[in-house]
């Protein structure tokens, strides 16, 4: 591997464009698509190939290379992350690896927490959610634990029609960028704190050792004292309530 520092890789890559340079850049950053992949493939089937996500996530990888812009001052691991898990995310659609029930599954569930949250206002309890989508205590759980293999994809998700082709990522603040874009970041920003806000104790926890603490599953369940598969569900059931809560924020603003 180059020892060549890698702030002279950049700069070189920005001024010729190199093959060479770029391949470098690559080989520096690879660990990035190691990390993303272990974290995507945490919650995926067996039979899904972590060699595989790792092929996919240097796709995404050369993209964000390619793409950065050294001027405007952003972090590249963090621009990068976000264009790893995509290109992951995308091929594993593209390969529609979810069936279509787990799917549909997944839309109840979110559909029953934005009906609860507006008849009751207030987050409902998991026997209310399961009354209001005619399962038992153990149905929910099941259904739950079949609906944690589509949570890779989850916060990560379109965040609305509103802000197309936006993540959670992308809600990060960049000075560089203009009054405009950064309007609608400090109002997204704004709705998803709302949205976490009024969650579960428990789940506010979950979403944050996970995804800004990035603590894995297994790690959070020692620190909560229970199973990786009940914080798998745990996380499952906050993406789904987050979301409902997101778009119903949409709907009122639409």
């Amino acid at each position: 591997m180059s020892t060549e520092p890698v702030d002279e890789l950049w700069e070189h890559y920005g001024r010729t464009a190199s093959r060479a340079a770029r391949d470098r850049l690559i080989l520096h950053y690879s660990p990035l698509v190691k990390y993303v992949a272990g974290r995507v493939g945490a919650g995926l089937p067996a039979n899904v190939e972590q060699s595989d996500l790792v092929s996919y996530g240097i796709f995404g990888l050369i993209d964000a290379i390619e793409k950065f812009d050294l001027d405007r001052g952003l972090k590249f691991e963090t621009y990068a992350i976000s264009r790893i898990k995509g290109a992951i995310l995308d091929e594993l659609r593209a390969n529609d690896w979810v069936p279509r029930s787990v799917r549909a599954k997944a839309r109840a569930v979110e559909n029953a927490f934005s009906k609860l949250e507006g008849k009751l206002h207030r987050s409902p309890s998991e026997a209310e959610l399961a009354e209001e989508l005619g399962y038992s205590a153990e149905t929910l759980q099941s259904v739950l634990g079949q609906v944690s293999l589509t949570g890779v994809m989850a916060l990560d998700e379109w965040l609305g029609d509103r802000h197309e082709q936006a993540t959670l990522a992308d809600t990060i603040a960049d000075d560089s960028a203009g009054p405009g874009a950064l309007f609608e970041m400090h109002e997204m920003r704004g709705q998803l704190a709302s949205a976490i806000e009024r969650m579960p104790d428990r789940e506010k926890v979950v979403l944050t050792l996970y995804y800004f603490e990035n603590l894995t599953l297994a790690q959070i369940g020692q620190v909560l004292k229970v199973t990786e598969s009940r914080v798998s569900q745990i996380h499952t059931r906050a993406v789904l309530h987050l979301r409902s809560r997101l778009q119903a924020m949409e709907r009122e603003l639409a």
